[in-house]
């Protein structure tokens, strides 16, 4: 099982940007994906985006796409999100969780608080 650990959440006005880090501990080995995913109060967990652990192809939500930038960096084992623009609706915990092959995401992080001030 592999342990996540994201940073980087805070206050932020309209319009500024955030960058969030999930840290992976221990190597993640085979076929994998590695997401992003929030909860905003009273609303169901949400897909933001996802990156490929082979090819580093990357998969967004209409919401965030354009906004929102996946990465990784395999040296440091942690991937990032970059939000740029952000809006008072972005605020929410967002989680890093990391998927194998076909199987359901799995490993979860225990979230980082992002608030969007207008």
């Amino acid at each position: 099982q592999v342990q996540l650990v994201e940073s980087g959440g805070g206050l932020v006005q309209a319009g500024g940007s955030l960058r969030l880090s999930c840290a992976a501990s221990g190597r993640i080995l085979g076929s994998h994906f590695m997401g992003w995913f929030r909860r905003a109060p009273g609303k169901a967990r949400e897909f933001l985006a996802d990156i490929s652990g082979s090819d580093g192809g990357t998969i967004y939500a209409e919401s965030v796409a354009g906004r929102f930038t996946i990465s990784r960096d395999n040296a440091k084992n942690t991937v990032y999100l970059q939000m740029n623009n952000l809006k008072p609706e972005d605020t929410a915990v967002y989680y890093c969780a990391v998927r194998y092959g076909l199987a359901p995401w799995g490993d979860w992080g225990q979230g980082t608080q992002v608030t969007v001030s207008s």
